[in-house]
């Protein structure tokens, strides 16, 4: 019997359950998506691929899900390495472009990672062509998901969603970086407030990220954290403030990424999807 969505109950385990699910039906390629999405969630998938941003929409009679592909080699230490910590340095910018103007109106000192907004700017054309023509043919809750970055993914698309005045029900995120500075975060509570549920793995040293949080204190989380999981996040987080305070921000991009890099690898694994699904049952 496929998983089920209930649409009414607003952060429940079986939602969890059945989104970490398409989370990680969005890592296949197309054959093999549509038929995980058919057969474990009784949903019709279509996979939408530009350049290095993939989504999945998947739809029945009764939802249309959004599930954002996370990081290309989800289970590659070197690749995680190289997009959580190097590639995330001084990437908080105001976007400019044909999206500049949705993601301005999270307010005038509103900054998002510059990497996220590409990614996301490249797959939007078509992605929300294609939930305009679900919606527009049934009006059915949207829901969206993702792990990782395809979690980052989800929290923009939301708020891109809402500038095109169609409602998002819930998203649920999985292990998720953060994707701006606090007055992001501000603007995501207020037109979100009970819809986004962020789950987090307590050794996952993903939603401590990027690092650049970790010396200006620039980015931040949203609301809607659900713990899973037991560890001590806290303590990694200070060792890697320790670390990060050892060396100026000039040359965090050299040695102390290395340092900081052989404190969070031996918790890469609390980070993969495997994991968090076993958590949520």
């Amino acid at each position: 019997m496929p998983l089920e969505l209930f649409e009414d109950a607003h952060g429940d385990p079986r939602n969890a359950k059945a989104l970490s699910s398409a989370s990680q039906f969005a890592y296949f390629d197309a054959e093999k998506g549509a038929a995980a999405f058919q057969e474990e969630l009784g949903l019709t998938a279509n996979l939408i691929s530009v350049d290095n941003t993939q989504a999945y929409v998947a739809s029945n009679d009764g939802h249309v899900v959004v599930a954002f592909r996370g990081s290309q080699g989800p289970t590659g230490i070197d690749g995680l390495k190289d997009w959580l910590l190097t590639n995330a340095m001084n990437l908080l910018v105001s976007p400019e472009g044909p999206l500049g103007a949705d993601f301005a109106s999270a307010g005038t000192a509103a900054r998002f990672h510059q990497g996220f907004v590409s990614a996301i700017s490249e797959v939007w054309p078509p992605l929300f062509a294609e939930v305009d023509a679900q919606l527009k043919a049934k009006d059915r809750p949207l829901w969206i998901t993702g792990h990782s970055l395809g979690g980052a993914l989800a929290l923009l698309a939301a708020w891109l969603f809402l500038r095109k005045t169609i409602p998002v029900h819930q998203v649920y995120t999985f292990g998720a970086p953060m994707i701006g500075n606090r007055a992001v975060a501000d603007a995501l509570n207020k037109e979100f407030a009970g819809k986004i549920f962020r789950y987090v793995n307590a050794p996952d040293p993903v939603p401590l990220l990027p690092m650049m949080s970790l010396i200006a204190n620039d980015f931040s989380h949203c609301d809607g954290a659900v713990p899973l999981g037991e560890g001590a996040a806290g303590n990694a987080m200070e060792m890697v403030q320790q670390l990060a305070g050892q060396m100026g921000t000039a040359l965090f991009a050299g040695k102390i990424v290395d340092d900081v890099w052989g404190t969070l690898k031996g918790r890469v694994a609390a980070h993969l999807l495997d994991d968090y699904r076993k958590l949520l049952g």
